[in-house]
């Protein structure tokens, strides 16, 4: 018998678990730790922000669905993992504790067999100060926070509905963020908001990023043909901002947020201040801190882990020069790089190197938005992983045979730009691949037919699809394993 040991729940450690049941017999364990209770399908929370969904229309429990597939599941956050064992245990194991509150202040060491780090970011407001929840901007990156920047929002509004006009900035709070896509889609939900509720002439909307260019969303740009012309994102993102009156702050880095005040440094050295009467600032993202120790006790997390905190696995970390870097460089089985029955994956790996170009400002202040690993590409590093260990546990295998190299995947992305069954719109965007390739591809790195970019009613509609047809999916329903990830 075998132990499979999940570290997160959400999408790439939630779709492992799932494959890994529908793939191993019971004779085999698949164990799932988290200290969520819920599964949040992340992309709503955008529009929980603007009052166009609930918290319940984006979550479920975790629990009934595991309980039915067979899947034992701890409520409780993973702090430290022992890949060799100890003069206790021969496998391995991961000290947790549980944050279930029948079991509050209980721990346990969860030995394994096989382990999945899938434990995804760790939210760092902290650093920039006054930037959150717990300061003065607010976040949708949970259901929670896009609860409270609901509530703000409808605040906002009915200030410019008793005559008061309002600046409202959105974007990223610190030169390294990623998630610069969700950023512009909440930015232009509130606009298309604002414009529904009849005040949109009294509000200033400032979009504020680290991108270098509109368009960038971490990944470099895109570059596609649209209507038998050669276009790229850059353009296509600029008319939309016109199109809807959006201004933008770029190339920027938030060195500190006071009470209705963005203190920041541009990527020319330039630092200026930027009032505000609501603002939804998107974190950096930061590994869990999990430690590692070897069997005599020693700590080992520099061996595992990068200093981000993200787990390093079979990629070329090797430091180079940004023309020097390669597609090959990024990871293809998820594997430790260091033990061979231990995985990370989604946000939970830690990439080679920046996909943007790598910038810094005169200060030395680092302003590139860092690679994004969530959504599609998520889904299938969890679904690569659960296969490849399946095999690995019924002895048809001996490594890891399944790839996911995001240098070797295409993915789609639809940004909704206006909730709406009759008005909404969403820019709906494919791009192969998701690391450009420019061995493969010299010109632009990507493929010009399988890179589009579109935007209208029916991108609307392709993401409320999306939302109801991948919650389906999470709560395992029938027939969900044909849905792709």
């Amino acid at each position: 018998m075998a132990r499979v040991v999940v570290l997160g729940a959400g999408i790439s450690g939630h779709t492992a678990a799932l494959h890994l049941r529908r793939l191993l017999d019971r004779t085999h364990e698949v164990v799932v730790v988290s200290p969520n209770s819920q599964w949040n399908w992340i992309p709503s929370n955008i529009w929980v922000g603007v009052g166009q969904m609930t918290a319940k229309q984006v979550t479920f429990p975790l629990a009934p669905v595991y309980e039915k597939q067979g899947i034992d599941f701890r409520q409780a956050k993973a702090v430290a993992i022992h890949p060799e064992g100890d003069g206790s245990h021969a496998r391995g194991f991961v000290d947790v504790e549980y944050t279930l509150p029948a079991k509050a202040g209980q721990s346990e060491q969860l030995e394994y067999d096989y382990l999945i780090n899938a434990t995804g970011p760790k939210l760092n407001f902290g650093a920039t100060p006054g930037l959150g929840p717990d300061g003065f901007t607010v976040s949708v990156c949970t259901y929670l926070h896009a609860e409270e920047a609901s509530r703000r929002l409808d605040e906002v509004v009915a200030k410019m509905k008793a005559g008061q006009r309002q600046t409202l900035v959105i974007g990223v709070g610190h030169g390294t963020c990623t998630c610069e896509g969700a950023a512009f889609e909440y930015t232009f939900n509130v606009e298309h908001a604002l414009r529904e509720r009849g005040v949109r002439d009294m509000a200033d909307i400032i979009y504020f990023t680290n991108e270098y260019d509109l368009g960038d969303f971490g990944v470099g740009g895109l570059t596609f043909k649209q209507q038998g012309f050669v276009t790229t994102s850059k353009l296509w993102t600029e008319s939309l901002f016109k199109e809807r009156g959006v201004k933008s702050v770029l190339r920027a880095h938030a060195q500190k947020i006071e009470d209705g005040r963005i203190y920041y440094e541009t990527l020319d050295g330039i630092e200026d201040v930027l009032d505000f009467d609501f603002a939804m600032l998107l974190p950096p993202f930061r590994g869990q801190d999990l430690a590692a120790f070897d069997k005599e006790g020693a700590e080992i997390t520099s061996d595992v882990f990068a200093p981000s905190g993200f787990m390093k696995v079979d990629a070329d970390y090797t430091p180079k020069a940004y023309d020097d870097w390669k597609a090959s460089d990024w990871p293809s089985t998820y594997t430790s790089a260091r033990y061979p029955n231990v995985f990370g994956v989604g946000i939970a790996f830690a990439p080679p190197h920046q996909i943007s170009v790598p910038r810094t400002s005169p200060k030395g202040t680092v302003i590139t938005p860092a690679p994004p690993r969530t959504g599609m590409p998520s889904g299938l590093m969890g679904r690569a992983v659960a296969e490849s260990i399946a095999e690995m546990v019924t002895g048809k295998a001996s490594s890891a045979q399944h790839h996911a190299s995001m240098a070797e995947m295409g993915a789609a992305c639809v940004a909704s730009a206006g909730h709406g069954f009759t008005k909404g719109t969403a820019a709906s965007m494919t791009m192969y691949p998701v690391v450009p390739d420019y061995e493969k591809f010299p010109e632009y790195g990507r493929s010009l037919t399988e890179t589009t970019g579109e935007i209208g009613l029916a991108g609307h509609w392709m993401k409320t699809l999306l939302h109801h047809m991948f919650i389906y999916k999470a709560k395992a329903k029938p027939g969900w394993k044909i849905i792709p990830e």
